[in-house]
């Protein structure tokens, strides 16, 4: 596997890595303040990468199809929804400071369905990675190995935030050792999601704009689904809207300045 590809597939995964290790230098659960902080940086990187890195190129590669180009992009997002609406309702998951589990009905315990619900988002994110990679390495598209990277690396800052979010909770009641494992692991998915689509790249090379915009519709579910109403819940909700603004433009900067 190429040197830049292999990079991109586990940048992600290290930012995941290094938020659970946080379990290992703060003492107690994450600030309420900074957690809604973290929360809606999240949510900006996630939507400045949904529309710079996937829903844009997406339309640049239609252009052939004249005052259609929007068509593959339209269709990719709406398809993305509906694929994260399937998971969240069949996939038995508890967010973060929720009581009432979602999905199909199911005995886990409480830090198992933690992890199902970060794990629901981080298969779109690892595809995007993956799909993104598959064009930047295929040739003859817009979309570049720096641009690529420039997603890698948002996904990864936004997932530093995540892993601390998972481990954190998980430390009393599994020790340390075994929280930052759990937080580290469920972020395993995204590497296993890009390498699947990289896989898959000679499959997917014809219909790209399609895949990328699918990849975007899942993040946006995401972000209107989770993120944002995590992040606007009770008080301190003006700071989570301070971290979007800074996590897009962020996202948005790394995405134009790498391209």
């Amino acid at each position: 596997m190429d040197r830049n590809v292999l990079a991109g597939v586990l940048i992600p995964f290290a930012g995941t890595a290094l938020g659970a290790a946080c379990v290992f230098l703060l003492r107690k659960e994450m600030n309420k303040f900074v957690q809604k902080a973290l929360l809606g940086f999240a949510a900006g990187v996630m939507v400045a990468a949904s529309v710079w890195s996937l829903l844009i190129p997406a339309m640049d590669m239609s252009e052939g199809m004249g005052r259609f180009a929007f068509m593959p992009a339209a269709v990719g997002f709406l398809l993305g929804i509906l694929f994260l609406l399937a998971l969240d309702r069949l996939v038995p998951h508890l967010h973060l400071d929720g009581e009432k589990q979602e999905g199909l009905p199911g005995n886990w315990r409480k830090s198992t369905m933690m992890i199902l619900a970060v794990t629901i988002h981080n298969i779109p994110e690892g595809a995007s990675v993956g799909i993104v990679l598959a064009g930047a390495t295929a040739g003859g598209n817009r979309i570049t190995m720096a641009a690529a990277l420039a997603l890698s690396i948002g996904i990864a800052i936004q997932n530093f935030p995540e892993g601390a979010i998972i481990s954190l909770p998980l430390k009393e009641e599994a020790g340390k050792g075994k929280a930052f494992l759990m937080g580290m692991l469920s972020g395993i998915v995204e590497p296993a999601a890009a390498a699947v689509t990289l896989l898959l790249a000679g499959s997917i090379t014809p219909y790209i704009p399609y895949t990328l915009a699918f990849a975007a519709g899942a993040m946006i579910y995401v972000v209107v689904e989770e993120l944002i109403p995590e992040s606007a819940e009770g008080s301190h909700s003006n700071v989570g809207t301070v971290g979007f603004a800074v996590g897009f433009v962020i996202m948005m900067i790394l995405d134009v300045a790498l391209a």
